[in-house]
Formats: structure tokens, sequence, C-alpha cells
């Protein structure tokens, strides 16, 4: 396929593309327009039913728990795809170099970030259902935690800090964890991923019934695929760092 046709290709595509997106806002609402049927439903019931104070996360967790566990299947089986291919394409890995970050006080303030970072993304996590966050975005930080080791230390910290087998298993345990609330439900006698545990008290940790495990179970999935990506990614890259001097003299 040469230029050309590649470029008539796009501009066709991108032409039907930006359509359906203009098709799609003329039909917004106005700025300021009162409250849809659904909306107005899930703010004036979502805390008295669900006993949360974070309304999307009743919403993410509850209300449409089908469409989350589809979204985070699609990220479950993206990150794992990605990682088959690579991993099948790749040699087998010998000695990698150090590729260590040389300055000694980004060295060691990156690394007095870490456990702090990792901190906000349980709490992040913990606090989703009263407080903006939630498992899908405390789970991105936690697995940014794991590459600022790599960043602020080296390669080889950053995957002796996060082994590969764990962090597979911690994935797949996340997306089963999922699954599993929601035929826990089944078994409860009603509909998959509805609230079968008691709500608590609302505004405290002990709030949410289902929708803290859920939310639990996203951010170890997120997190998880997370830290994976980045590993095979930085090891595609790090393949191409050239080794330390005195490797190259030793050979």
């Amino acid at each position: 396929m040469n230029r050309r046709l590649r470029l008539v290709l796009f501009a066709g595509a991108a032409a039907v593309l930006a359509g359906v997106l203009l098709w799609g806002l003329t039909g917004l609402p106005s700025f300021g327009s009162p409250a849809r049927p659904y909306a107005a439903y899930v703010l004036r019931h979502a805390v008295a039913q669900r006993h949360v104070t974070n309304i999307p996360t009743a919403v993410v967790f509850d209300y449409r728990g089908w469409d989350t566990l589809g979204e985070e299947l699609i990220l479950f089986t993206s990150v794992m795809g990605t990682a088959l291919l690579l991993r099948d394409a790749r040699d087998k890995p010998g000695e990698r170099p150090e590729d260590r970050m040389k300055s000694v006080a980004v060295r060691q303030a990156g690394l007095l970030m870490v456990p702090v970072v990792l901190l906000l993304g349980l709490w992040t996590v913990a606090y989703g259902y009263l407080t903006p966050g939630g498992g899908f975005q405390g789970g991105m930080v936690c697995a940014y935690a794991a590459l600022l080791v790599w960043i602020a230390g080296s390669y080889r910290s950053h995957r002796r800090a996060s082994p590969t087998s764990l962090v597979d298993a911690a994935e797949g345990t996340g997306a089963a964890a999922f699954i599993g609330v929601g035929l826990a439900a089944v078994v409860a006698g009603q509909a998959y991923l509805a609230g079968f545990l008691p709500g608590g008290t609302t505004g405290t940790l002990a709030s949410g019934g289902t929708i803290a495990l859920l939310n639990w179970s996203t951010g170890l999935e997120v997190a998880a695929a997370g830290v994976l990506i980045f590993h095979e990614f930085l090891q595609e890259y790090i393949a191409t760092v050239p080794p330390p001097k005195r490797n190259r003299e030793a050979g």
C-alpha cells in the first residue's frame, strides 16, 4: 500500500469519525439544563441506597457495574495481549545493563517519594467511595510508585521491587475478584453484581457494601496492569541501552 492510498483511506475514516462526533455533540443538552431522569434518580437516591458519598463510584461499581466489568476485562485482555506479544518476540533476556540514575540528589529524593506515592495510591483506592478517587485512579498511582523506583533508582531495582510472577498473579486476582463478587451476589439470590452486603454507616470506610469490594479488586487489577505494561516497555527500552564501559572493555 503506497503513501497516497494510505492518506486517502485516513482522510475518509477521519471524515466519518468527525461527522459522528459532530452528530453526537449536537445532541448534547445545553449547559445548565435540568438533569435527565437517570441523573436525577442517582443524585436523589445514591447516598441513601448505596451508603456512599461519592456518586460516580456508586454509578461505576453498582448502577452500571456491568459496564465497569467490561472495561476491566478490556484492560486485562489488552495488557496481557501486549505482554504476550512482546515476550514472544523478545529474545531470552540475559544480563541487563544497570541503567542506574547517576545523580545522588535525584536518586535519594525520588526514592524517598516512592512510599509517599504508594500511600497516596492506597489512600485514593481506600477512600474512593467517600471522596473523589477510586480503584482506577488509585491503582494507576500505585503503579507510578513502582515506575518511580526505575526513574530514581535503576532498572534492576524496579524489577526486584515488582517481580513479574507476582504482578501477573495480582492482575489475574483483581479481575477474578471482580467477577467473583458478581457470582457471590447470584449465590445470595440476587442479580449479578447486585449489592448483597449491608451498606454500613454512610461516610465511613465501613460503608458501600459490595462497592468497597469491587473498588479494591479494581484497584488491584489496574495497579498490576500498569506495572506489567511498564515492565514490558521498559524491557524493550533497556535492551537498547549500551552496556557499562567496564563490560565493553572486559569483552
